[in-house]
């Protein structure tokens, strides 16, 4: 049979996969055997199995071959025609090389023992075949070169060495030489071959690596092992083994030079030709790079030579010449002859390969770099004089290695690490700017760096990358060919040479930001800036143009008012320097001080000049203006105290004594000196504790003075320094004061007499017997008792002991002695117990070692053997003892679970029997069998951890559990516990996964029933280079038996592309890594082509990567909530079979449209779910069309047309009188447009005092305590009387400290969350906890874990999550949060408040408190009736005063009494009541004071004089009008009072008496305390006097009804004036463009998360929630009690118009469209037009903050900690844990049963301290 192969050039319908790839990528069908680069068109022909691709440089395929399978057979001896043992036989192709001067490929193959023949060409890249070893194992390598042969030379022959495997049926000539003669028959070509080379061998194991050829050389470079007692276990390399002993396998090598810097390293002279670069492994799985000059190595070998004929084979007495390959050994070097050194090049046979010596004469050479784990292959590029090895790993990665004097790996080359070995084919594309990595069945082309994805210089210089470097003047990481002008110096830059362009040194230094001058920036990096570049200076946002000479800039400052202001708390400000170059790139930036000397006072308050003179800013103190200036040399005098002159500034020093007692003032002396200038001048001295008081001193000639003392009170700290500041008393200036002393407080820390005692004599503290305290000596009116009173005993730890004794006990109490010889004897239960002096506590603790019982009684009964108290003597015969009985006891161990564990450890074991809770656990020592068991936990169980087993014989015998006791208690569980063979891995499967993680992958192997915690880890590959965290993703077990273990694997977060992962399992303390694991990005889909499916379509999904982590088992597909089957899976598509039924959508917001609209197609690889497109569902209908139609669509169509059409007709009329309503009100609008412009204008004029006030920052906010006790607790049943609000608990006196400690004892019990939650799901479960109760328990609930507002974040994120489960499973989402019916909603309110004041005062609470003042000054300014609380302005219908009132505005000229002669002019209304009149007196009168500082209506008189006597004006008196039975109140206009006339306000020492002081009457007094007959302006309706007739009733009605239409102008007049207000505050609240408080995002964020957890959750639920959460719960309460954030009064007329507000912004809140027609009440029409405007301004708001940054629970958690931090200390936090106990006394049953019945308590004692406490604070009887 002839033996011919066709070559077929096919267009590629191979399986590439390209589909979006980020890289090039190539895919074959089969394992890939070598790949070579045509270097003139840049073609790669691939090799594969059976198959020859020709691939473009985007590895596109545009040809390809089939090269096998053919018959064939290594017994076979060609040709095999005839040979029966031949079969289909799979080819290894292997291209080899190109020929030099024609275009025909060298390839070999595997087949037919490597007979070679010639084909026809067909394409211009012509092939010729041969086919070598027949062994796939050993490689088969061809190296082509130009025939130099001798003398000859052979013009038309192309000589080239094949080199083949070693197997059992192969030729003996492993390395042969072939002459490949071209005859010029046409186009033909016919290879020749020459005979080969015969070569004796030895048996051995080959690896051969690399040809090349170099000055006429041929070098090959393979490992093999030196004979059959050494095949397969120990390799060695040649050309030479210059490795060492422990890399002696080669893998890979490239031949390169090396570069400049490279080659510098190597030689001195920097002169060095090609490198060798040799990839080496060991026998230990670790790879070593080296590196060998080819100079050096031809060195060597002329050596070996010349040893050879000259020496016999000898170098220094030793044997240098080796041949393997020759049974001759005893003939080698038996010719000398020395000119055979010249003319013998190559030496005789035994040098017939290179470098043939022996090993101990080798040249060695340490590797150049090492790593961890086996590398495979190898290619070195040179990039700007630097060498840059790529090295390819069995772990398919391409680490990039600088090659230099410290090689270091600095990178990964991108591309998805498949898990499969690179192949040793690494190549370069012809412009050296890609790289071709080659794996199993892969080519992917990379690009050899990527700059482009580092923005700064920092991180640019900082990879380390020869390749990148930044180009300073385009602002770029670029390579240095990208960057212009990169020779220039300085212009790119690349690190480890140069650093980033940075500023050295301004000049001046820094500057007043009240002066403006040039700087110098020194820049001795500046790259060179030529005449065509433009160089700026950036300072902030100013822009200058600057000037460049010699490496420095100079550039112009800003001028001052363009500097920023200086911040608190600093006395410089910076601004931001950028210096840029032509189109604003930015070369370096810096900082630029701005300093501010009269801010640097700010440092120190108290000493001023100082602080002034001390600063780093050489300013200086004038004092006789108390001022800090600049630095004038043109200024001086005695005043002036220039820089660093502190000891010249005026000042007081030197206090005496430092040392003062709280409670008792103490007299201070102190020193002044420089105090000239304030001669004959009186001082004031205080300090903040002294309450805003201060006392008075003169100027004293001597310079010393003295202070009469205080008595202070401080009770935080044992002791504080208290710095006193001075004044001058006229100038109310500060005066330099360096006095400080230290303020100490005997009682605190010294509870008892023992400690008082204790204290420090310099103290003076005594134990006062009568106040039963430590206090300062002259506190206390008694003697102090010679001896303290007899010790008291109050716990003992533990209670329980051992019967052998040999523990320690921890005695806690008081008076328990001073020192520790004062302990003289203790006894437990009668037992003598030895006291331990070092661990003794003064006074508190007592620790001793208790002995043996004394019994004869039998060591195991039942019950306890003794029991007693224990007994306490200290000097001086005094005793204590305890209430509490400590036992005696045995422990009893009776069972261990489990019974088996690993040798390795880790299993934690439950010891079970009775009393093993005695003693403390750390008096119990476990072991297993010697071994130590680490204690877990310890109770009426005990469990521990087991060590690792260090015995010989696994498994063990049954071992024995002990339990040390202490010293002397040894208990032992006999036979309870084996350790076993740890637990095996021996196979998983799959071995990948995406990213997404939820693979199923199911482990085998033996033991794993041992395991009791099993996780699969994945984490970062610790390398040098990689700068990510150590983060671990971890994945526990979902099944698991003996032999199995299943797991989901976990989902990573990949933080670049080339960040790798290692997967190991975790079984107890056994580790498996699973070395082939991997990792790899989620798949990618395309948008869904075809939407229309029916029940038996075909879906087809395409995309890329799907089966690179998946198959068609394993996925899961979609159409809405029916699954579709999936059929086939491939690398680019996905086969679904539609579902058979009609699917409905997954949601239930979906669900609710019909079945026609489109359904979601969402694709499922384990925990990643992608929803590729839409879908139209249509099923195939059996019926034809013709009958559906009449039978079902057309009556449908009818029923349909009918309902529409009174639909329709019904839905007209409403609009019509919809817009016939909405018609009124614009016309109303529109009459009253113009008195709206002219009511505005007059109210912005009478309000701009007002403003002005604004501007100086006079808004009467309240302090933080206050603001809080009004939001939390003025609502209360108590108000203003409420404990939380007074502070005041009743606390008998002696019981005060054990109360606070009790109390500080409940607080850190309220800090466990497992207790906090029992405590209100059990007041919460009880029906007499009503609405009031939760609301006020949430409050005090607030102020007393404000001072940790993280945790009290965390509990309140935890009840809401149960809630927000409540209402989704079983009740309306949209009701959530509607209302305060729970604890925990009104824990988000106040936690709303708490986050809110600051926005409150720094954003929203100036345009608020406008719109209070707008509303009130407009009410006030109509008659408004003092007893129906009506008005004529007012925005409420039912609020507005219906008849027409006469009135004139007067203005009313007011004399205070007692406050000068000064006049204010007040304006009022003359129908105004004398508490109305004095009312607007005040606000004029003290409008400067917030309003609880004012004085009250009912403590001022208002007295008239018209002539010579005056008039008292009262409400009521007997000169009041009466109609009937009514009696009108007492106005202005009823007392004449006329325009212009002077009243006096004057201060009564008691409530004023509403009549004359001689109507003492009896009657008189009775009439006018008859609050029900009095009126004011209108009397009610319902109350007419009978003598009407009912028709006038009726008519009277009838006007009432009327009333809304007929005065809605003034409505709209009101609104239309207070428009521009009410506008102001809704945009101050719903801006998200501003400033939004952080607290708002973090839980809008929380919300949205949690909505998405939930199905049933629309988007309007999460709305509505929202709204509820703060609009609602916090803004529409603020708006309606200004109060709660203001000192203001809010009366009854203006709350009603901010009802109407309020109610206006919750309108605008919701979703829900309110209809308006004749029957809307008039608030609603009010608003009418402007709630669409609110409403988008409230969605806008929503939408905005939803895409703001993220707040993290980090940054959060700094936020609330801060808040704590400010503000806690200022609450009543002891007031509120008091009255939280309240609610504990009422419910302690319910709360001891629930944390009984709660594990998690159980274990932390939570009952136990509950008991305590109650002990404490109420002398509960308990179980203790």
């Amino acid at each position: 049979m002839a033996w011919r192969w066709v070559l077929a050039a096919v267009l590629a319908t191979s399986s590439l996969s390209l589909l979006g790839s980020a890289f090039n990528e190539f895919t074959s069908d089969t394992l890939i055997n070598n790949v070579v680069q045509d270097p003139i068109t840049s073609r790669l022909y691939v090799g594969t199995v059976n198959t020859l691709y020709q691939l473009d440089q985007s590895l596109h395929s545009e040809a390809r071959t089939r090269t096998g399978p053919e018959l064939d057979n290594r017994q076979c001896t060609p040709p095999v025609t005839s040979c029966e043992e031949a079969v289909e036989t799979d080819t290894i192709t292997s291209c080899s090389s190109f020929h030099p001067s024609k275009d025909i490929l060298i390839v070999c193959g595997s087949l037919y023992r490597g007979i070679w023949f010639s084909e026809e060409p067909v394409y211009v890249e012509q092939v010729c075949k041969g086919y070598g070893s027949h062994d796939c194992t050993k490689r088969t390598m061809l190296y082509l070169l130009p025939v130099h042969h001798g003398n000859l030379y052979c013009p038309l022959s192309v000589l080239f060495r094949v080199a083949k495997g070693y197997g059992s049926h192969d030729s003996t000539k492993l390395i042969s030489t072939r002459i490949l003669r071209t005859f010029m028959t046409g186009s033909s070509l016919s290879p020749f071959f020459s005979p080969f080379f015969p070569l004796s061998l030895f048996p051995l194991s080959l690896f051969l690596c690399l040809f090349f050829q170099d000055e006429g050389f041929v070098y090959v470079l393979f490992s093999r092992t030196l004979g059959a007692q050494d095949s397969g276990t120990k390799n060695f390399t040649f050309i030479s083994r210059i490795a060492g002993n422990k890399y002696n396998k080669v893998q890979a090598a490239y031949v390169a030079l090396p570069g400049e810097a490279l080659a510098k390293n190597m030689s001195s002279s920097g002169q060095y030709g090609p490198v060798v670069f040799v990839v080496f492994s060991s026998d230990d799985d670790s790879s070593a790079v080296c590196m060998y000059p080819l100079r050096a190595i031809n060195q060597r070998l002329v050596e070996i030579i010349g040893a050879c004929y000259r020496t016999k084979g000898q170098i220094n007495n030793k044997s240098a010449v080796y041949s393997p390959y020759s049974s001759k050994s005893d003939e080698l070097c038996k010719i000398e002859n020395e000119g055979m050194v010249t003319t013998q090049r190559c030496g005789a046979e035994f040098l017939a390969l290179p470098a043939g010596q022996q090993g101990r004469v080798r040249p060695g050479n340490r590797p150049c770099f090492t790593k961890k784990g086996l590398m495979t292959a190898v290619a070195v590029a040179v990039e700007t004089e630097h060498a840059v090895a790529f090295l390819g790993t069995t772990l398919g990665e391409v680490l990039k290695l600088h090659l230099s004097a410290s090689p270091e790996v600095y990178g990964r080359a991108p591309g998805e690490k498949t898990g499969d070995k690179v192949n040793k084919n690494l190549l370069f594309d012809t412009s050296l700017t890609h790289l071709y990595i080659t794996t199993e069945k892969k080519i992917t082309k990379v690009p050899v760096q990527a700059c482009h994805l580092k923005t700064d210089c920092k991180s640019c210089v900082a990879q380390k990358d020869p390749y990148c470097g930044w180009c300073v003047l385009q602002g770029k990481c670029t390579r240095k060919g990208d960057c212009p002008r990169a020779e220039d110096d300085n212009t790119w830059l690349w690190s480890p040479n140069q650093q980033c362009v940075q500023i050295q040194a301004f000049n001046p230094p820094n500057l007043s930001c009240r002066k403006t001058k040039q700087v110098v920036i020194d820049i001795p990096s500046l790259p060179k800036i030529g005449p065509s570049d433009i160089i700026e200076c950036r300072f902030g946002s100013n822009t200058s143009e600057a000037v460049v000479m010699d490496q420095k800039v100079t550039c112009a400052l800003p001028d001052p008012v363009n500097i920023p202001s200086t911040p608190d708390k600093q006395d410089f400000v910076t601004m931001q320097v950028k210096i840029l170059v032509n189109d604003g790139i930015e070369v370096t930036s810096s900082e630029y001080k701005f300093y501010n000397c009269a801010a640097t006072v700010r440092k120190s308050e108290n000493t001023p000049c100082i602080a002034c003179v001390t600063s780093e800013w050489q300013c200086q103190w004038n004092a006789q203006d108390h001022t800090c200036s600049d630095r004038d040399d043109s200024v001086d005098g005695v005043h002036i105290i220039k820089a660093q002159q502190a000891d010249s500034c005026p000042q007081f020093e030197n206090p005496d004594p430092h040392l003062i007692p709280v409670g008792h003032p103490i007299p201070i002396s102190f020193q002044g000196k420089n105090l000239d200038i304030y001669k004959d001048h009186t001082f004031k001295i205080g300090t903040e504790l002294m309450k805003h008081t201060e006392e008075e001193f003169t100027f004293n000639e001597g310079l010393k003075f003295n202070f009469n003392g205080y008595e202070f009170s401080y009770d935080k700290e044992q002791e504080v320094n208290v710095s006193f500041h001075i004044k001058d008393r006229d100038s109310e200036k500060k005066i330099d004061s360096t006095l400080t002393v230290v303020l100490y407080n005997c009682s605190l820390g010294r509870e008892d007499c023992s400690l008082c005692k204790n204290a420090d004599p310099k103290y003076n503290c005594v134990w006062c017997a009568n106040m039963r305290s430590c206090v300062y000596r002259k506190l206390c009116g008694s003697q102090e008792p010679a001896q303290c009173p007899n010790p008291k005993i109050t716990d003992i730890i533990p209670r329980f002991g051992p019967l052998k004794g040999g523990i320690v006990v921890t005695i806690k109490g008081s008076n328990l002695g001073i020192k520790e010889e004062d302990i003289k004897k203790v006894t437990v239960a009668g037992v003598d117990c030895v006291h331990q002096g070092d661990r003794y506590s003064v006074s508190t603790s007592v620790v001793c070692e208790i002995g043996p019982v004394q019994s004869s009684a039998s060591l195991d009964p039942p019950g306890p053997i003794n029991q007693g108290v224990v007994e306490v003597e200290v000097e001086g015969g005094r005793t204590g003892r305890s209430e509490v009985l400590f036992t005696y006891r045995d422990p009893i161990p009776e069972k261990v679970s489990p019974s088996t564990g690993p040798a390795a450890g880790g299993t934690v074991i439950t010891i079970s029997g009775k009393h093993l809770d005695t003693a403390n656990k750390d008096d119990v020592i476990v072991t297993v069998g010697g071994t130590p068991c680490k204690v877990l936990s310890f109770g009426s169980e005990i469990t521990c951890e087991t060590g690792v087993y260090k015995g010989q014989k696994v498994p063990s015998e049954t071992l024995s559990v002990s339990m040390r006791y202490g010293k002397s208690t040894t208990k032992d569980v006999p036979g309870s516990f084996q350790y076993s063979e740890n637990p095996k891995l021996t196979d998983y499967s799959p071995k990948n996964s995406f990213v997404c993680g939820g693979r199923r992958i199911v482990c085998v192997g033996s033991g794993f029933d041992l395991v009791q915690r099993a996780s699969m880890k994945v984490l970062p590959s610790a390398d040098d280079f990689s700068q990510s965290p150590p983060i671990e993703f971890i994945q526990y077990a979902v099944h698991k038996n003996d032999t199995v273990l299943l797991f989901d694997s976990p989902a990573v977060n990949r933080s670049s592309e080339t960040q790798s992962f290692r997967t190991i399992l975790q079984l107890d303390k056994v580790v498996e890594e699973l070395k082939t694991f991997a990792y790899h990005p989620d798949p990618f889909f395309n948008e869904l082509t075809k939407n229309i499916i029916t029940e038996t379509s075909i879906i087809i999904v395409t995309g890329r990567g799907f089966s690179k982590a998946m198959t068609a088992e394993e996925a899961q597909a979609f159409v809405g909530d029916a699954s579709c089957k999936v059929t086939i899976l491939q690398d680019d598509k996905l086969f679904l079979e539609a579902p058979s039924t009609q699917p409905r959508a997954r949601s239930k917001r979906q669900r609710r449209d019909t079945s026609s609209d489109p359904l979601d197609l969402t694709i499922k690889f384990g925990n990643g779910e992608w929803v590729v497109g839409s879908v139209n569902y249509e099923r195939k209908y059996e019926v034809p069309l013709a009958i559906i139609i009449p039978a079902v669509i057309v009556p449908m169509l009818l029923f349909i047309a009918v309902s529409v059409y009174c639909y329709r007709r019904k839905s007209q009329q409403a609009e019509r009188e919809y817009e016939k309503v909405k018609h009124q009100l614009e016309n109303l609008e529109e009459s009253v447009r113009d008195r709206c412009k002219k009511e505005f204008t007059d109210l912005m004029i009478e309000m701009e005092d007002q403003t002005n006030d604004l501007s100086e920052a006079r808004i009467p906010f309240l302090d933080y305590k206050t603001y809080t006790d009004r939001v939390f607790f003025l609502p209360s049943k108590d108000g203003d009387n409420d404990v939380m609000i007074t502070g005041k608990l009743d606390i008998p006196e002696g019981r005060k400290v054990i109360v606070a400690q009790a109390l500080n004892q409940f607080s850190n019990l309220l800090n466990s969350k497992t207790f906090l939650i029992n405590f209100i799901k059990t007041l919460e479960g009880r029906p007499d906890f009503n609405a009031r109760s939760r609301v006020y328990f949430a409050s005090l609930l607030t102020v007393a874990l404000h001072g940790k507002l993280e945790y009290y974040t965390d509990i309140m994120r935890s009840l809401l999550l149960e809630l927000m489960e409540e209402y989704v499973h079983s009740k309306n989402p949209k009701l959530m949060l509607r209302r305060s019916e729970t604890v925990v909603e009104r824990m988000l309110c106040n936690w709303m408040s708490i986050c809110l004041y600051q926005f409150l005062r720094d954003s929203a609470g100036e345009p608020l408190y406008k719109l209070f003042k707008a509303i009130k000054h407009q009410v006030e300014k109509g008659p408004v009736d003092a007893k129906m609380k009506k008005a004529k302005y007012t925005l409420n219908d039912t609020g507005l005063l219906g008849d027409d009132v006469e009135y004139c505005v007067l203005t009313l000229q007011v004399l205070v009494h007692g406050e000068g002669p000064d006049v204010t002019p007040v304006k009022v209304l003359n129908c105004d009541t004398i508490s109305q009149v004095k009312e607007k007196i005040i606000e004029q009168v003290y409008r400067n004071l917030p309003y609880s500082q004012r004085p009250k209506v009912d403590s001022v008189a208002l007295e008239w004089r018209p002539g010579s006597t005056g008039q008292i004006l009262s409400d009521m008196d007997l000169t009041s009008q009466k109609e009937g039975r009514w009696k009108r109140l007492n106005t202005l206009a009823h007392y004449n009072v006329r325009d212009n006339a002077t009243l006096v306000l004057s201060r009564v020492l008691h409530t004023h008496r509403q009549f004359h002081q001689n109507q003492d009457s009896h009657e008189e007094k009775n009439a006018l305390l008859e609050d029900d007959k009095v009126f004011h302006l209108v009397r009610p309706v319902d109350e007419l006097d009978d003598v009407k007739s009912k028709r006038g009733s009726l008519k009277a009605k009838a006007t009432t009804k009327a009333i809304a239409e007929i005065y809605l102008t003034r409505l709209l007049s009101v609104k239309g004036t207070l428009q521009q207000f009410v506008d102001d505050f809704f945009r101050s609240v719903l801006c998200s463009g501003a400033v939004v408080p952080p607290a708002v995002k973090y839980f809008f964020d929380f919300l949205d998360e949690q909505a998405l957890k939930h199905d049933n959750v629309e988007e309007e639920t999460v709305h509505i929630w929202k709204t509820n959460s703060l609009p609602m719960r916090f803004w529409v309460n603020i708006l309606k009690n200004p109060h709660f954030i203001f000192d203001v009064h809010v009366t009854e007329v203006v709350d009603a118009s901010l009802s109407v507000i309020a109610q206006t912004f919750m309108d605008a809140c919701t979703k829900t469209e309110h209809k308006l027609s004749r029957e809307s009440p008039s608030n609603k029409l009010l608003y009418a037009k402007e709630i669409s405007t609110y409403k988008k301004m409230v969605d806008d708001y929503y939408k905005g903050i939803k895409q703001m940054v993220p707040v993290s629970d980090q940054d959060m958690n700094t936020h609330l900690a801060e808040v704590s931090r400010e503000h806690t200390d200022t609450l009543n936090t002891q007031a509120a844990l008091h009255q939280l106990y309240q609610y504990a006394s009422k419910y302690y049953d319910g709360i001891i049963q629930s944390l009984d019945e709660d594990p998690a308590a159980q274990s932390k004692q939570l009952t136990l301290r509950l008991q305590q406490i109650a002990a404490a604070l109420e002398n509960k009887v308990t179980d203790l």
